[in-house]
């Protein structure tokens, strides 16, 4: 069994960056797709895909909204993701979760249905 365990959230001021990680055990990890979601206030809403990696690192895709401010990085060796995000606003408040999908060798996806394995989120909050 897979577990995902997130850290790096709090609080930060609008303009400002924060750094999340994702460290992975069990599993295979090097062999899995990743992606980091969010979720916002309203839990009605799915999960949004926000980036995702692939086992070689090539970029799966950015959400439009954080294109250009957000970076998707992982380190095979240590079995972790990383999410640098700069320049911050409000509506980047969100739980952000780490997801695996173990399908990589068959497809990309930003459904969040796709992937298999989900850490526990951690919080980020923007202040204006």
């Amino acid at each position: 069994q897979v577990q995902l365990v997130e850290s790096g959230g709090g609080l930060v001021q609008a303009g400002g960056s924060l750094r999340l990680s994702c460290a992975a055990s069990g599993g295979t990890f090097s062999t899995y797709n990743m992606a980091w979601f969010r979720q916002g206030t309203d839990k009605e809403r799915e999960r949004e895909f926000v980036v995702g990696i692939t086992p070689d690192g090539e970029i799966i895709d950015h959400t439009d909204s954080v294109r250009g401010r957000f970076t998707i990085s992982r380190d095979n060796a240590k079995n972790m993701v990383f999410l640098q995000m700069s320049s911050l606003s409000p509506e980047d408040t969100a739980v952000y979760y780490c997801a695996a999908d173990r399908m990589a060798a068959l497809r990309t996806s930003r459904n969040p249905h796709l992937y298999d394995f989900w850490g526990q989120g951690t919080q980020v909050t923007v202040s204006s």
